[in-house]
């Protein structure tokens, strides 16, 4: 019986998804460290830059990222960690008080609509509950069954479900029938990915 272990490149730990998320994010982090001369190159173009970066560094972050079980504390690390990769392309210190907005509409103004990190690691969840559901494998059996025995006291470990729950605004039997229907789940997919906690309307 171990506490955590490496499989796949991917941490799993009976403390939740904490461990594996803060190590990408390093992992993230020290890509974009030996990447200086690129950002720092103003030969070349923002645009460009974006590229590189969602190509070498993000992707780094992205590995797995729909076996994960996210908390508000870790949503707000993945929306810094973003901010400190375009800050770092941009070349804009935090002692210049630039707001996160102000870059995200620099950013933009450079590449044009874009959908953020945190609406991307949602995306692919919400995508592959969607397909989990629709197939009959052992994953559909893991993520439909239940285990026997009490829970423990106190306050519930948030669970990877929930996370489908909480950003559909649908029941768990609502999600398993709207699964089934690709273009109602794309459009679920598209809407739930990109509302924020404090948007309560309902898809």
């Amino acid at each position: 019986m171990v506490q955590q272990f490496k499989y796949l490149g991917a941490i799993i730990s009976d403390q939740g998804s904490k461990l594996e998320v803060l190590a990408r994010a390093a992992q993230t982090l020290t890509a974009l460290s030996k990447l200086k001369p690129i950002w720092k190159d103003k030969n070349i173009s923002v645009k460009c830059k974006v590229r590189f970066l969602r190509a070498l560094v993000l992707s780094i972050f992205l590995y797995a990222c729909d076996t994960w079980t996210l908390t508000a504390e870790l949503q707000r690390r993945i929306q810094t960690l973003e901010m400190r990769c375009y800050r770092t392309i941009l070349g804009i210190s935090y002692l210049s008080h630039t707001s996160n907005d102000q870059v995200r509409t620099t950013i933009q103004q450079h590449i044009g609509p874009y959908d953020d990190l945190l609406t991307i690691v949602k995306e692919r969840k919400l995508r592959w509950y969607g397909h989990v559901t629709r197939t009959d494998g052992f994953a559909k059996t893991v993520l439909q069954g239940t285990v026997e025995g009490r829970r423990r006291r106190g306050g519930q470990r948030k669970k990877w479900c929930d996370n489908i729950k909480e950003w559909t605004k649908k029941t768990f039997a609502e999600t398993q029938a709207l699964a089934h229907d690709r273009d109602r789940w794309r459009d679920l997919v598209h809407n739930s990915s990109r509302r924020r906690p404090n948007d309560s309307t309902q898809s």
